[in-house]
């Protein structure tokens, strides 16, 4: 019982895993996109595991919803984004491989600050046509975070410090039209 109550209320370390400001969403094209940066991607307490070849999962979450003032607030559109860290011993190199949500080649560095960057950034994430956008309503943007080794993201891995997770953040709220 002793050994429960330490695991409840022990926490992790102070978690550094945050957004650097709200997501920027913008509408190029036609299209809606957003881009986010993720600081503290990978936390001091999973340095450890990384090196030690354990794979390092960033998901982001990203969300459109249309903001109702009486009534409860629509979701439009939901896409995840889920890219790998992982060192290689021998070679002693990052290679970030995105794994869901978006196509790009893989990113290989021997620096993991460099690797960190590569992992943290969402730019020009495609949520959708602004053409099926009502241009009379009004949009905003949610996007979240996860940290974890393996890719497990449970109450018990961040309680042990094998995962993080940021809270939700909100773009400010959106119009279709333009106006100058």
């Amino acid at each position: 019982m002793t050994a429960l109550w330490l695991l409840v209320t022990s926490a992790p370390a102070a978690a550094e895993l945050r957004f650097s400001d709200r997501p920027e969403v913008f509408l190029n094209d036609h299209e809606l996109t957003v881009q986010a940066v993720l600081l503290g991607a990978i936390p001091p307490s999973l340095h450890e595991s990384l090196h030690s070849g354990v794979t390092t999962h960033i998901r982001f979450y990203v969300e459109l919803w249309q903001y109702s003032r009486f009534w409860v607030n629509q979701i439009l559109q939901a896409r995840m984004v889920e890219r790998q860290l992982t060192y290689n011993v021998v070679t002693k190199e990052y290679k970030v491989v995105p794994t869901a949500g978006e196509q790009r080649e893989p990113y290989v560095t021997k620096d993991l600050r460099e690797a960190q960057r590569v992992a943290s950034e969402i730019r020009g994430l495609k949520l959708g046509r602004s053409a099926v956008l009502n241009p009379g309503e009004l949009y905003y943007v949610r996007v979240r975070a996860d940290v974890s080794l393996g890719g497990v993201n449970t109450f018990l891995t961040r309680m042990t410090g094998e995962a993080e997770e940021t809270d939700w953040i909100r773009s400010t709220l959106l119009t279709v039209t333009r106006t100058q």
